[in-house]
């Protein structure tokens, strides 16, 4: 299984891991830590140096009740970051729902866009449709940021995030993007109660259309501290011991703030897992 993107085609047999990059001053997890250029490159050398495949740039923030960020001002937090960090030789993802943004960043040279809203905004799936080869990762998210913790889903989550998913993925293929640049978010914590994303997790292969890679993002996510106790900065273990729950029930990417201790831990499973498939 591989994932086609701008300049590199990932060989997804082993799991990646995607370091994130914030570069917003209220990210739930991270927020201002990362603003300023000299720091977000230092802090995508330190992801690099903990083991991270992919880096995926961000400029706002979409935890619940985040306000939007204008344009004008998420382009001018992205684009110097995505222009030295092509530098690094490893693909470069954008967390952005901004048609806008899309192109600039594709302009740029940036391998994937990951997009909260599936490309719903308004020209989105065209933009990058028309790019020959950038990677694509579609989310499901119920309701808006501003909201979505407000008014959960109800009835069946799995299967109305792989219906959605399915719809998604079959405009872009009608829309001519090969089935290999594309891989799927359930959305973990995007308009789902705790329950709800647990049960993604469980059943996390119905909630992709069957043969298009998973990617995961538990990292520091609310519904980690509501089973556990523990705030935001204290979420590290739970969050490891979710991206390995989630590779295990078959995500080929997760997407954390944690990758030295994500790496580690994917390593000694993985060597266990070749001792069973062994015996």
């Amino acid at each position: 299984m591989f994932w086609q993107t701008t300049r590199f085609r990932i060989d997804l047999t082993v799991p990646k891991v995607m370091g994130i990059v914030n570069i917003t001053p209220d990210s739930f997890s991270d927020g201002g830590r990362h603003g300023e250029l000299s720091l977000a490159l230092r802090h995508c050398e330190k992801l690099l140096a903990d083991g991270a495949d992919i880096l995926d740039i961000g400029g706002e923030s979409t935890r619940p009740g985040s306000p939007p960020v204008s344009i004008e001002d998420e382009l001018a937090r992205v684009l110097p970051v995505v222009r030295e960090a092509m530098a690094f030789g490893v693909p470069i993802s954008v967390d952005t729902q901004k048609t806008e943004v899309m192109r600039a960043v594709l302009d740029a040279g940036a391998d994937i866009v990951n997009d909260i809203r599936a490309l719903r905004a308004p020209g989105a799936l065209e933009v990058v449709a028309a790019h020959p080869h950038c990677g694509i990762c579609l989310m499901h998210m119920h309701g808006e940021p501003q909201t979505m913790h407000q008014a959960p889903m109800t009835g069946d989550v799995v299967s109305q995030v792989c219906d959605f998913l399915a719809a998604r993925v079959a405009l872009l293929v009608d829309a001519g993007v090969a089935r290999d640049r594309i891989t799927l978010d359930p959305g973990i914590g995007f308009g789902k109660t705790v329950e709800q994303n647990f049960a993604l997790l469980a059943r996390q292969q119905d909630a992709a259309p069957h043969g298009y890679p998973i990617l995961a993002g538990w990292s520091r996510k609310s519904s980690l501290g509501s089973v556990t106790g523990l705030p935001v900065t204290d979420r590290m273990v739970p969050s490891v011991v979710a991206a390995v729950l989630a590779v295990r029930q078959g995500a080929r990417v997760v997407r954390v703030h944690d990758v030295m201790e994500t790496v580690a831990a994917l390593k000694v499973s993985a060597a266990m897992q070749k001792q069973m498939t062994a015996l």
